[in-house]
């Protein structure tokens, strides 16, 4: 029964995805015959316009899978509007450039405007149409909260609205779920957090059995396993765990990459970082780059460089410090607007090409905070594995107050899966929190340091319960 469910589930969900596809692409479809076929510098035959028209549903559907633009279920109206928002903007802009060259002059920019505005009516009512449609189609789930070494997470459900996607049915522990496994019956999900391998390997087995759908909270040693190489030795099947050691191919590709971008950047971002520079000096005539040490691949120390946007004695007492974001007094007026928009980070473009910073890659921590993380968690130095970088999985993913064990696991992720094609799709999506205030909240006031959330790999005897 669950699996003829989920097959019309997941049918649904792909014909809702096609109908935002199709009705996206009639607003550029009017304007390219209208506007633009009819001035190419070579006269296209009808396929060489339909080539066109699937440019632009592949570059919308990929970018919009990156940006989560189609996720019903998960993301608030706001949110699913904004996405495609940004899939729009950027996908409508490569298409123009697409015209230019096939016009071989600048052609005309108000119908891509239009077919940009008449695109964003569509999102927003596609957007709430399509979620109103889905939870009046397929109720919550059933849902089972499984908890041991770190507390569970009914309040994040809550918290993120995903209570119309979610319904918690039952919070156990481990211990009392491996003695009665039938308590997953009629579960349509359940959430392992913090559950020891053994448990949640039994636990597992069952859900995969009974067709329950599981979602755990990796440990360490999972995503050092995920990131191995299969190979067969003595007729056994064998999984080779090693320390990051990339192909020079991709280490090459990788610095090209960095090279270039960062220089377009750096071209295309000079007005705005000269006029970021003398609005730090006018506020209080002190330095506009600020010097800090950090820490990048293999533990090697460099300075990175940043916009200044913290008073100039802010850390005079000498005690490296997180911010604590909008409630930090430290942080100036200029400081305030450009660490939301996250211009202050825009020096770090000469860190990249001088080779201490690539552009995607673990965040590069300080070594004194860096020092304190390990002292509770040892692992933390895993990530030193790869050079450090201006964005990276955990910097997208997280938050700025996320603690440092979750951290951990989303940069042993990206080392795991290490491609450019991973680098590209953390790229576009750094793109999407730019205007995301909750991405950059700060840790509590009187805290130093993220460290605060449990840490299931040390967690003492006594979990904290919901």
């Amino acid at each position: 029964m669950r699996k003829h469910s989920q097959l019309f589930h997941d049918i649904s969900i792909r014909v809702a995805k096609l109908i935002n596809i199709v009705f996206m692409m009639m607003p550029f479809i009017v304007a390219w015959y209208a506007c633009y076929a009819d001035k190419l510098w070579v006269n296209f035959f009808r396929r060489g316009h339909w080539l066109v028209i699937a440019l632009f549903a592949i570059l919308y559907f990929v970018i919009g899978r990156i940006y989560d633009a189609f996720k019903m279920s998960y993301n608030s109206i706001a949110e699913m509007i904004y996405s495609q928002a940004l899939t729009l903007f950027e996908v409508d802009v490569i298409m123009y450039i697409v015209a230019w060259l096939l016009i071989r002059r600048a052609p005309a920019v108000l119908p891509m405007l239009a077919v940009f505005a008449v695109q964003l009516v569509i999102a927003a009512i596609w957007s709430v149409i399509s979620q109103k449609w889905y939870f009046l189609t397929f109720p919550a789930n059933k849902t089972v909260i499984v908890w041991d070494m770190r507390e569970g997470i009914s309040h994040l459900i809550e918290q993120y609205n995903l209570t119309r996607k979610y319904k918690v049915v039952a919070t156990v522990s481990a211990e009392e779920c491996i003695s009665d496994i039938s308590i997953l019956d009629d579960a349509d999900t359940v959430f392992l957090v913090g559950v020891h391998s053994h448990d949640r390997n039994i636990i597992t087995k069952y859900c995969l059995l009974h067709g329950v759908k599981a979602f755990l909270i990796p440990r360490v040693g999972d995503l050092i396993v995920a990131g191995s190489s299969r190979s067969h030795m003595f007729h056994f099947l064998m999984l080779k765990v090693e320390r990051f050691n990339p192909t020079f191919e991709y280490l090459i590709i990788k610095r090209i990459g960095d090279i270039i971008l960062s220089l377009i950047a750096l071209i295309v971002l000079s007005p705005v970082m000269l006029i970021t520079a003398i609005c730090i000096k006018a506020e209080d005539h002190g330095p506009v780059i600020y010097k800090q040490c950090r820490l990048t691949k293999d533990g090697k120390e460099f300075n990175i460089l940043k916009f200044r946007s913290m008073r100039t004695d802010a850390e005079k007492d000498g005690v490296a410090r997180l911010s604590t974001g909008d409630n930090d007094d430290r942080i100036t007026k200029v400081g305030k607007f450009i660490r939301k928009v996250r211009i202050d980070e825009l020096p770090q473009l000469f860190n990249i090409l001088a080779g201490d910073l690539t552009i995607v890659g673990p965040r590069a921590e300080r070594p004194e905070i860096a020092k304190e993380y390990q002292e509770e968690l040892p692992e933390f130095e895993l990530r030193l594995q790869a050079k450090a970088g201006l964005t990276g999985y955990a910097q997208v993913y997280g938050k700025y107050n996320t603690t440092p064990y979750d951290k951990l696991l989303m940069d042993l992720m990206y080392i795991a899966n290490a491609s450019i094609f991973e680098d590209l799709r953390i790229i576009f999506a750094t793109v999407k929190i730019l205007f995301m205030p909750d991405s950059t909240e700060g840790v509590e006031v009187g805290q130093v340091t993220a460290l605060g959330g449990n840490n299931p790999e040390n967690a003492g005897d006594e979990p904290e319960k919901e």
